[in-house]
C-alpha cells in the first residue's frame, strides 16, 4: 500500500527536486530511471498470506 505522511517541508523538498529532475531534458549522458515504476503484473503471491484470528486480520505482502 502506497500513502503520504505528513507533508513537513523536508518532504516537500524532496517531492520538488524529484519533479524537478523528472522535467530535465532527456540526455543520453545521463539517463533517469525510475525503479519505482515497473510495469509488471502480480499473479501469485511470492509468500503464503497468513490467516486471520480472533485479534487481527489477513496479514498479505505486499511482494
Amino acid at each position: 500500500m502506497w500513502c503520504i505522511g505528513a507533508l513537513t517541508e523536508e518532504y516537500r523538498s524532496r517531492m520538488y527536486a524529484l519533479l524537478e529532475l523528472y522535467a530535465r531534458p532527456m540526455s543520453r549522458s545521463e539517463p533517469v530511471i525510475c525503479i519505482d515504476e515497473k510495469s509488471l503484473q502480480l499473479i501469485g503471491h511470492s509468500r503464503a498470506p497468513l490467516p486471520m484470528n480472533s485479534r487481527s486480520p489477513e496479514k498479505v505482502d505486499y511482494e
